[in-house]
């Protein structure tokens, strides 16, 4: 099932690795999407917003250890393609190390913080205990996402974006199934959906861990890798450090978006939880293409390839523009649908006005994916590089832009939330020409060191 993509056809080798990745993602929203629709279906409103707000909140924590998967997995990437399989391996013992003892303290600060979490987010009287209730539960599944996130990234990285696929579909229709049992069935409320999440997301994270081992003989490490090399711990930590910087600010940006958000009062909640998942939804293949591109140039960067990471720099740009031209259509068109799928419980006049302010969101938002689709593949790019550090110059321009603009417009009483989702596609725009104008004058003209 590896991929060796420093051959072949570009485009189509590109695609058929990425869509694995996009069907294996939109299938990992599901996890949040099963939470939102049943929530909003039988819990109410102020559900809704507890468990939104608690999305975003777990975004932001899993993606400390989702950057730590990413840098470690290109460190991997760029030794495979170079056919330097003892320093693959080494690579591996040193990263699962480093990243499973993150996991360990997160998850026992988190519980530590967990009043002070809700505090900052400004989350209301009412929904408080709520969210209390679904995060005490739901941060039970972190070391669940460094499993499968590590897993995954290492199987991807030499090519494989099947298997991660297969885990992760099983994970998600057991997910939607423990959600409607716990949630309608046994009437365990929010910790219902909570529970159903991590018990899917362990799942995933066991049966990923399991097939690596007994499969991939390959990426199985011996005693003599069981090393601590100090240059394979400086690789690791000089490109997993700075994604982890990045997906962290990224994530922090969106943190501080949401607790002025919350400030708006439960039913903007309401509509931001549904229309975010949305969004996130409707960009997620995107995302993964960028993380597919990515992989494709670091096997090409440790391979020596130049032209070829060239050629694939203009397939990628041709391919995420048009995806990102029919996404935007579809979402500007059906974004009134698509909201009413998700509060259709509420009574008439709560759920008119949920929908109508998720509208507007998607509506600004969806008009300028494009900008969104160029940002992932400019992260993917200097990453693949061994530039990791421009992934975050990038995510400052775009998330510093976003949360300033964000406050500081949504403080006039004439624009007031619609501020919040007119500095989105703003800061996307300001960091695509940092990036293109970075990219032109340093790199283009020679990319491999």
């Amino acid at each position: 099932m590896q991929r060796d993509m420093t051959k072949g056809p570009i485009t189509s080798g590109l695609i058929c690795f990425a869509v694995p990745l996009m069907i294996g993602n939109l299938l990992q929203q599901f996890y949040n999407i099963a939470d939102t629709w049943i929530v909003g279906h039988f819990l109410g409103a102020d559900a809704l917003a507890a468990v939104g707000s608690s999305y975003t909140l777990m975004v932001f924590l899993t993606s400390i250890l989702l950057g730590l998967c990413m840098g470690s997995g290109a460190v991997c990437s760029i030794h495979f393609g170079g056919k330097d399989g003892e320093r693959l391996k080494s690579c591996i013992f040193v990263s699962f190390v480093l990243i499973a003892g993150v996991a360990v303290v997160m998850n026992l600060l988190v519980y530590a913080g967990l009043n002070g979490f809700i505090r900052l987010l400004r989350v209301p009287e009412p929904v408080a205990p709520l969210m209390g209730d679904y995060l005490g539960i739901i941060f039970l599944g972190i070391i669940a996402s460094f499993l499968y996130n590590y897993f995954a990234g290492l199987l991807r990285a030499v090519g494989n974006s099947v298997t991660p696929l297969v885990f992760l579909g099983l994970s998600a229709v057991l997910n939607i199934v423990w959600d409607v049992w716990f949630v309608q069935g046994l009437g365990w409320g929010v910790k219902g959906a909570a529970a159903a999440t991590v018990l899917s997301q362990y799942t995933a994270g066991f049966g990923i861990l399991g097939y690596t081992f007994l499969r991939c003989p390959e990426l199985r490490i011996r005693k003599e890798h069981m090393r601590w090399k100090k240059e394979t711990f400086r690789e690791i930590i000089g490109m997993s450090f700075l994604t982890c910087v990045q997906q962290s600010v990224m994530n922090l940006g969106i943190l501080m978006v949401q607790g002025l958000v919350n400030s708006f009062g439960t039913t903007v909640m309401a509509a931001f939880a549904v229309a975010v998942k949305i969004d996130s939804f409707a960009y997620m293949p995107v995302q993964d293409f960028g993380n597919a591109f990515s992989t494709y140039v670091a096997q090409n960067y440790g391979a020596g390839r130049e032209e070829r990471i060239r050629k694939g720099i203009r397939s990628a740009a041709c391919s995420v523009f048009f995806f990102c031209l029919c996404i935007s259509l579809a979402v500007c068109l059906f974004a009134r649908p698509l909201m009413g799928i998700f509060v259709s419980g509420e009574e008439n006049a709560i759920r008119s006005e949920i929908i109508e302010t998720g509208v507007q969101y998607l509506r600004i938002e969806g008009a300028c994916y494009i900008g969104i689709g160029v940002l992932f593949l400019l992260y993917g790019f200097y990453r693949a590089v061994r530039r990791p550090g421009m992934s975050v110059v990038l995510t400052v321009f775009s998330l510093g832009t976003r949360v300033v603009l964000a406050y500081a417009l949504s403080s006039v009483p004439q624009i007031g939330v619609i501020g919040i989702w007119a500095a989105v596609p703003i800061g996307w725009a300001l960091a695509d020409a940092v990036g293109i104008g970075y990219y032109a004058g340093r790199i283009r003209r020679k990319i491999v060191l």
